[in-house]
């Protein structure tokens, strides 16, 4: 049986995982291309260490398709995955306890966290150095209760509604919601005290 690499790209996420289950390795290669980049952002932003965000997403990866012949749709695909990313987070900081921080002096933890500004809520004078800003958005992340930081995150990088959100946080819609809500606030309170 031919793979079409084209036919592919425009399948829905729970039709290339049911494709994959059957056998079609370029469906798992196109799941992996749409997702990569966002859930390794999502565990980078969570703990700060690139090394333990590939870490965490090779793991996940590895799960995704241990699973493939289980996989059954409940929920969309991105909800699945970005479920299991949760625990595999829940997991790392059981297993580590100290606390977190989100800064650093790499050109690439500035970068990301310069695209958080608009989730946050928070519009920044535009004549300040814009890594002063993505340093200071690193550190009111870092400050955030990790239930609300987590909600904020999947959010911004999974593109979760709020139903989805309290799935894979399994919490109530509201709750996910006030996370999400006090998530922002903070972080605006926390850049606008520091600006």
């Amino acid at each position: 049986m031919s793979e079409q690499p084209l036919a592919h790209a425009v399948l829905s996420d729970e039709i290339l995982m049911q494709s994959y289950a059957a056998g079609q390795a370029m469906a798992f290669e196109t799941l992996y291309q749409r997702h990569e980049q966002r859930l390794w952002r999502y565990f980078f932003r969570n703990t700060g260490d690139a090394a333990l965000a590939d870490d965490l997403s090779q793991d996940l990866w590895f799960s995704v398709v241990e699973s493939a012949t289980s996989y059954e749709i409940r929920s969309k695909f991105t909800t699945w995955l970005f479920t299991m990313a949760h625990h595999r987070l829940v997991d790392h900081w059981r297993r580590r306890r100290p606390g977190l921080s989100l800064g650093g002096d790499s050109e690439e933890s500035q970068r990301l966290a310069e695209s958080l500004f608009a989730a946050s809520g928070f519009e920044p004078d535009h004549r300040l150095d814009r890594r002063l800003l993505a340093q200071l958005l690193l550190d009111a992340l870092a400050q955030l209760p990790v239930e609300q930081r987590e909600c904020f995150l999947l959010q911004v990088e999974a593109d979760m509604t709020v139903a989805d959100i309290a799935q894979a946080t399994g919490v109530a819609e509201e709750t996910a919601k006030s996370r999400l809500r006090y998530a922002r606030s903070k972080l605006r309170q926390a850049l606008e005290g520091q600006i």
